[in-house]
């Protein structure tokens, strides 16, 4: 369960709606920065930007919010900012595994943060390397289901590319590549016309971990409690969830 489960999409869509909309703003302002800073504040001879600021767009991030945040991550303005990226390993409830990925200007809060959120929900930090080598980095492109999408259009579009899977998430197709091949394969999409929702180079669990409803409820609870902290970027695990669980989750 990286980022794209049917919970996971689920949740998101609520996000924006329950009042977590200003916590998913600054996480996706910060990704602009960051990717202002590392590349320049040109969208169109940034790819890491576009995808950035495209995924603030798709998420009704308003425009002066997006500016602000190219200038603030070029350094342009007395108000620029600089970010660091940490990667925690932990254990959740029966032995998830976890990778936590922070961008923060204060590594001890961070840190403070995951503790503390890892201490009060079943949670444990891991040694490095105890964790990562269960993940490997790569590119995910998420397409919406739409007339005319499917997952022959979508390998015709790409067929150039090195593209591991595509998988039929219901109302999704998400599509794994190389991270090198990642913005080349989103690039692919947009000249087939097939509209994107996301394209991020994400922590993908070599082997997912079957579990049932009450374990993924402790993880959910878990995930959550880390993702409510600013500092935290995304949490990525191991865990996979059946269609069986995913329909008793929804009953909730």
């Amino acid at each position: 369960m990286s980022g794209h489960s049917k919970w996971a999409t689920t949740k998101h869509k609520k996000a924006v709606i329950d009042g977590r909309r200003a916590k998913l703003f600054a996480k996706l302002i910060k990704n602009i920065e960051v990717a202002a800073r590392i590349g320049g504040p040109d969208i169109d001879g940034n790819p890491t930007l576009y995808d950035a600021v495209q995924k603030g767009r798709k998420s009704s991030l308003p425009n002066d919010n997006i500016e602000r945040a190219i200038k603030r991550g070029s350094g342009i303005g007395d108000d620029a900012v600089e970010y660091q990226t940490i990667l925690y390993e932990a254990y959740g409830p029966n032995g998830v595994a976890l990778l936590i990925e922070c961008l923060t200007d204060n590594k001890n809060r961070a840190a403070g943060e995951v503790r503390l959120a890892l201490s009060r929900n079943g949670g444990t930090l891991a040694d490095p390397g105890s964790v990562s080598y269960q993940f490997a980095r790569k590119g995910v492109v998420v397409v919406e289901k739409a007339e005319g999408t499917n997952e022959d259009t979508i390998l015709e579009a790409v067929l150039e590319y090195s593209v591991d899977n595509v998988d039929d998430r219901g109302e999704q197709f998400v599509i794994t590549t190389d991270p090198s091949d990642m913005v080349s394969v989103r690039q692919a999409l947009q000249n087939s016309s097939i509209d994107y929702e996301s394209a991020d180079v994400e922590f993908v669990a070599s082997l997912e971990v079957p579990v049932d409803a009450e374990t993924a409820r402790r993880v959910i609870k878990l995930i959550d409690a880390l993702e409510d902290s600013d500092e935290v970027q995304n949490v990525y695990s191991n865990v996979g969830m059946s269609a069986e669980v995913i329909a008793e989750l929804d009953n909730d």
